[in-house]
């Protein structure tokens, strides 16, 4: 017998529709699981206490409230960290020194308690173990030296081993579950194969994706080599994470939406489904979370590459994102960042109704990008203590 969950926003629960929902009510309603050949309702089930809110909550579990974390949560906006950043003003040595990555990972979790603890690091940490030069500098964001463009330039690129080239990952994320001590989750996160072609082939960051898209609609087979490099990279790369202590792991396809729906379904969608096969095999009970900016036209492609989390950003409607994805996977997102340069009232209500069109359960909040720097620290505190205010 299949059951599903039947959440506010697709099936038959009504939940509050007032925009006056309110963080500190308790709703008397009961999520319910529809069986599609009928028969008895079952009962939620009972979420561990042992593990943190967000692992509960990914898996369906009963809990009382969505858990919250902030994408860029980690530095930008905290003075904290722009106080260090005058000490070591190289991302690269912030990203890549096992002290630093602590003490930043950290930075939010002593200050907001957030739900998930992410690594502070970048997808593009694994390019130099690949053999593929790059920095990130300040002002002008990521630098190839010596962007991509033909099959030799792809023949010169490395398996990447990360135990051999970033130790200081593993290192890091050892120490942060010791240190959070599973009051939250530890989150991880690599670059997904196309975004990470983009920026190998591109030179750094782009606006037309000219480049990209030369090699893939001239010399297809090329592109093709280069993603297969990366796919297999980045199974590693999450094994490893998981290995060393993340409890999920974010993939990043930032660049995919760049794509036709046809074209993705050639460059991307196989690749990271790839990925998730391959680390569904080795860590089945291992979340993975997929955030692509500007899906909406890519939701339901989204959901077909198996992962259990499809982040939102603001440009869906939370409950029309949840009715085309189904019941069966989990949901992030999907505040827009500039709703932290509003007044506390209306952060609150913004909160309440993306908390609401999410319905109960398989929901984790969050922003639907990341922070914006300048973003005043006060109202992310407020986003915090809203967000964990809620109960179902």
């Amino acid at each position: 017998m299949a059951c599903i969950h039947s959440y506010g926003s697709i099936a038959s629960i009504s939940l509050p529709t007032s925009p006056s929902f309110s963080p500190r009510s308790r709703c008397a309603y009961k999520p319910r699981f529809l069986c599609a050949l009928g028969g008895s309702v079952a009962e939620p089930q009972v979420a561990s206490v042992a593990e943190p809110l967000l692992l509960n909550a990914v898996r369906g579990d009963d809990v009382e409230r969505p858990p919250v974390w902030l994408m860029r949560q980690a530095g930008r906006y905290m003075k904290s960290y722009q106080t260090l950043c005058e000490r070591y003003p190289s991302f690269r040595e912030r990203s890549e020194n096992v002290d630093l990555i602590v003490e930043i990972s950290l930075q939010p979790w002593k200050v907001f308690k957030p739900d998930g603890v992410i690594l502070f690091s970048d997808i593009l940490t694994p390019l130099s173990g690949m053999n593929i030069p790059f920095d990130i500098v300040k002002g002008k964001g990521p630098v190839i030296f010596n962007p991509l463009h033909t099959a030799d330039d792809i023949d010169q690129v490395r398996e990447f081993v990360p135990q051999e080239s970033v130790p200081y990952v593993g290192e890091a994320l050892t120490i942060l579950r010791k240190e959070v001590d599973n009051k939250a989750a530890v989150l991880g996160f690599v670059g997904a194969p196309f975004t990470l072609a983009s920026y190998v082939v591109e030179g750094g960051s782009s606006k037309h994706f000219s480049n990209i898209k030369r090699l893939a609609f001239s010399q297809p087979k090329v592109l093709h080599a280069l993603l297969q490099k990366f796919t297999t990279s980045m199974t590693k790369y999450i094994r490893y994470q998981a290995d060393n202590g993340a409890q999920a792991v974010q993939i990043f396809d930032s660049w995919a939406t760049e794509l036709s729906p046809v074209d993705f379904e050639e460059f991307s969608l196989p690749y990271l489904k790839k990925i998730v096969d391959a680390v569904k095999q080795t860590h089945p009970d291992l979340p993975l979370i997929l955030y692509a900016s500007g899906s909406g036209g890519l939701l339901e492609r989204l959901a077909l590459t198996g992962v259990d989390v499809v982040s939102l950003d603001w440009t869906v409607d939370m409950a029309e994102g949840r009715r085309r994805l189904g019941p069966n996977i989990a949901v992030q997102g999907n505040v827009d960042p500039g709703v932290l340069f509003g007044s506390k009232e209306f952060i609150t209500s913004r909160i309440n109704d993306t908390v609401r069109k999410a319905g109960r359960g398989k929901h984790i909040l969050n922003l639907g990008h990341g922070i914006v720097v300048g973003t005043p620290e006060e109202n992310v505190a407020h986003f915090f203590e809203v967000a964990k205010d809620i109960r179902y």
